[in-house]
């Protein structure tokens, strides 16, 4: 899409949301027909469930013991969980300190004080400025601090013992065997529970609120100047800094979360026992990067897998004697933004009118300290507004605060408090039964749907993220009500109104009303919505929050789907081999689909050019390299990039012979017409592979490749050769490559691609990964126990010239294959290379 297009979509995208906001504002919609309700009496919450095991320390020595096996994975046992996560933090930063120091500062406000005010230095841009007042006017060093003493004693025992273990690391590793990207960085310090409680409720925002950092920074009153003031300077600045942030509509999953996840049951499984498959899609550098570990309490918790980043003590993604689970992110949606109908009779435009009633915009000063040349540094000031909804927001031409509308958004994860007892608590289930109490307890799963499986063959579903429990009313008016429909299709969010209360919600959707399945078959995602979770059972009659229904699928979806439903074994079971090769076969659905008749159509064009604007393209070359091409996405396919090139031509305009049909929802549309639009597609991506200066007749993994950068964020050079299929070709193990932001400072390369319709870069020559299939596993449960495989693509230190650096992704790359996974004292020890005991006496 050219510029000129992308900014009249851009205005016409605008125009669409003002032109609605401003019926639904000026109350041309009419809302008579709704009570006003009278104040609803609060839930009670749920005793969270209550264990036998220990959480503090009780002999003022926090001891561990870590054995690391291959690959460097930590195996961790302690007797109590602050001496669990006392090891787990130890352990973690050896491996990750640089990311974990750079989301402490981001979450506790501090990048200006570090960085400066721009992100690109001198531009004015002022994204550090935007980060660091986002995060305090959603409050949530304060909240951390406010609330730490409430939470439960096994939350407070990990944050405590992780932190204690991350500053030992921290204190006594010299700085020339740290990580070389932030050694020694003044940013790099100590941590307290505090730091890491707001890390952690600065995550739970990702899918919501954390993307309208720049239109809380832009929200002000008509009249009003956003920008923030000199308060104090030690730099001889005395007036306010220049800037020009460039605030659009956010986007709702800015780092493209996805996942493929499986739970199948004894219907389905060969040994009649539990099996689950892993599959996240995830920034593999960042702050969205897997680690991997093994917990051990000794008649408590015995529990592997892998965890995000600063979770203190628990896994993920994993499995323990009892059951496995995975996730897939969800694509409900955690906040609702609130239109305000201002007072006529306030003109400082800080009252809106709830139920009749006037309510008051409050105000808050806030300040930030930014640094403006080596060892100088200015305070800045500015005021940030809240509503009864929560922080007020403002975006040019969409959401505009004006003299009788505003903005404000409310996101049903501020806070969050439950993420470690929830995942806490799945650790620790002995049965399906304790891991489905685990949701009823706990609303911790903050953006992820669950497949679960039991070892004695049982399997679940639930999509328990956190999403707002909105009253019938408005669910009645946000399915049925012209405006706020054609609202959420232009913003791409819910947008309700916020002069009633009937509009507002309390709480999250409860256990018994969220999107769930259970049986002894199967359950899968593919980040599609909930509805087809199991293909004989349709879920529906959920919130519209939680996605989409009877909509068309993805092609991932439906090779997710076609696997399980026509891929199983001869007796129609799966084995573990088997969900491994499905997992790993980098097939495409789309050349499944229509290969053959593309092949015919340009067979038939010869050595005959097609005109595409213009310009003679002759595609018989491509045509002759694709038809070798052996249908997969492994490195010695050949021509496997012509067709993803046609993919992603082919999906801007689809060329199906037969629509979809609900009736056949996993398998259509399907077949591709033979027209020129088709033909004009396949010379299209011609044109991609000729511009990158790529052969048509490469192997894939000459083309896709994964280059690591140095500590300065340089490239290697070293481009290690990559199987994998992507999105747009219907990929079940997906990769894909993000030139943009990943969530930290830390320095890296990339390569530009060479326009918004591929991701193919003539710089690189080719695709540079690094996105993708992350931490894939596949777990079966057997008479001896639970047994598993798993890989970590991107390996589990990101510590350049680590001996666990590369490991995993060499060994990817020469054999996509899983490895084992050491649950067993016998494996583990058998497996050990390097062991400590762990003492803070």
């Amino acid at each position: 899409m050219t510029t000129e297009k992308r900014a009249i979509q851009k205005t016409l995208v605008a125009l669409a949301i003002a032109t609605t906001l401003s019926a639904c504002g000026d109350n041309d919609n009419d809302f008579s027909h709704i009570d006003t309700p009278s104040n609803e009496t609060p839930s009670t919450p749920t005793t969270p469930i209550t264990t036998p095991v220990t959480a503090f320390d009780d002999d003022a020595s926090l001891d561990t013991e870590i054995r690391w096996t291959t690959y460097g994975v930590p195996h961790i046992k302690a007797d109590n969980l602050e001496s669990m996560a006392y090891g787990v933090g130890y352990a973690f930063a050896k491996d990750n300190l640089c990311v974990l120091a750079d989301q402490i500062v981001k979450y506790n406000s501090q990048r200006a004080k570090y960085f400066g005010p721009d992100a690109n230095q001198g531009s004015g841009d002022a994204e550090h400025l935007i980060n660091d007042f986002g995060f305090l006017t959603m409050g949530i060093r304060a909240l951390a601090e406010e609330n730490l003493p409430r939470l439960s004693a096994n939350s407070r025992a990990m944050f405590q013992g992780y932190t204690a273990g991350y500053n030992r690391y921290l204190n006594e590793t010299p700085l020339e065997d740290q990580d070389q990207a932030c050694a020694g960085q003044p940013w790099v310090t100590e941590i307290d529970s505090v730091d890491l409680l707001t890390y952690s409720l600065g995550v739970a925002l990702l899918p919501g609120a954390a993307n309208f950092l720049g239109p809380m920074f832009l929200a002000a009153p008509e009249g009003e100047n956003y920008a923030p003031t000199v308060v104090s300077s030690d730099s001889g600045v005395s007036s306010a800094l220049a800037i020009t942030p460039n605030i659009s509509l956010p986007e709702k999953n800015p780092q493209e979360m996805g996942s493929n996840g499986w739970g199948l049951g004894s219907d389905k499984t060969t040994n009649g026992k539990g099996m689950v498959l892993g599959n996240p899609h995830f920034p593999h550098t960042g702050n969205l990067r897997f680690w991997q570990f093994h917990t051990q309490i000794p008649g408590h918790l015995n529990v592997t897998g892998s965890s995000l980043m600063g979770l203190p003590g628990a896994v993920n993604i994993g499995f323990n004697e009892n059951v496995a689970w995975t996730h897939t992110f969800s694509t409900a949606e955690h906040f609702v933004v609130y239109q305000l109908s201002l007072d006529e009779g306030d003109a400082s435009g800080l009252t809106h009118n709830v139920d009749g009633n006037k309510r008051t915009i409050y105000e808050k000063p806030l300040q930030i300290e930014v640094a403006v040349a080596p060892g100088q540094t200015i305070t800045l000031s500015k005021t940030a507004y809240y509503t009864n909804y929560g922080p007020m927001i403002e975006v040019p031409g969409s959401f505009d605060w004006t003299s009788t509308n505003a903005f404000a958004i409310k996101d049903a994860n501020l806070p969050n408090f439950d993420v470690v007892d929830h995942w806490l608590a799945m650790n620790m289930a002995t049965s399906m039964d304790e891991f489905k109490q685990a949701f009823k307890d706990y609303d911790g799963v903050i953006f992820n749907n669950t497949m679960a499986a039991s070892a004695d063959g049982e399997v679940f579903y639930i999509d328990d993220s956190t999403v707002p429990n909105l009253t019938d009313t408005a669910i009645n008016e946000l399915t049925s009500n012209p405006v706020l429909i054609q609202t959420k299709a232009s913003a791409g969010f819910t947008v309700l109104p916020g002069f009633l209360s009937a509009f507002d919600f309390n709480s999250p959707v409860p256990y018994e009303n969220a999107p769930k399945y259970e049986g002894s078959d199967s359950v899968q995602n593919s980040n599609d919505s909930f509805w087809l979770t199991n293909l004989s059972s349709p879920i529906t009659g959920v919130s519209p929050l939680y996605g989409e229904v009877d909509n068309q699928q993805s092609l991932r979806s439906r090779m997710g789907q076609k696997f399980i439903e026509s891929e199983a074994g001869s007796d129609g079971t799966f084995t573990p081999q088997e969900v491994e090769a499905l997992l790993l076969s980098n097939r495409s659905y789309l050349a499944e689909e229509v290969l053959p008749s593309l092949l015919q159509l340009c067979s038939e064009q010869g050595s005959a050019p097609v005109v595409v604007d213009g310009n003679n393209v002759s595609v018989e070359d491509a045509c002759s390299a694709l038809s070798t091409w052996d249908g997969t996405m492994n490195t010695e396919s050949v021509g496997a990039h012509v067709f993803r090139e046609f993919a992603f031509q082919f999906a801007q305009n689809p060329q199906w012979v037969t629509p979809f049909s609900l009736e056949n929802p996993v398998s259509t549309p399907s077949g591709l017409i033979q027209n020129d639009a088709t033909l004009n597609q396949f010379a299209r991506a011609v044109q991609v592979i000729n511009e990158a200066g790529v052969a048509v007749d490469a192997k894939l993994g000459d083309v896709q490749f994964v280059e690591r950068s140095l500590p300065d964020g340089s490239a290697t050079g070293e481009k290690i050769p990559w199987g994998g299929a992507h999105n747009i070709e219907g990929g079940f193990n997906v990769f894909n490559i993000v030139a943009g932001n990943n969530g930290t400072l830390l320095p890296r390369h990339t390569y530009a691609p060479l326009n918004s319709n591929t991701i193919m870069s003539a710089e690189a020559q080719g695709y540079h990964i690094n996105y993708g299939s992350s931490w894939m596993l596949v777990i079966n449960f057997t008479d001896e126990g639970p047994q598993g495989r798993g890989i970590l693509t991107y390996s589990q230190s990101r510590v350049f010239g680590s001996d666990h650096f590369l490991d995993q992704t060499l060994l990817y790359s020469q054999q996509p294959s899983l490895r084992d996974m050491y649950f067993t004292e016998e494996d583990i020890a058998a497996n050990t290379i390097n062991e400590l005991i762990l003492s803070s006496d």
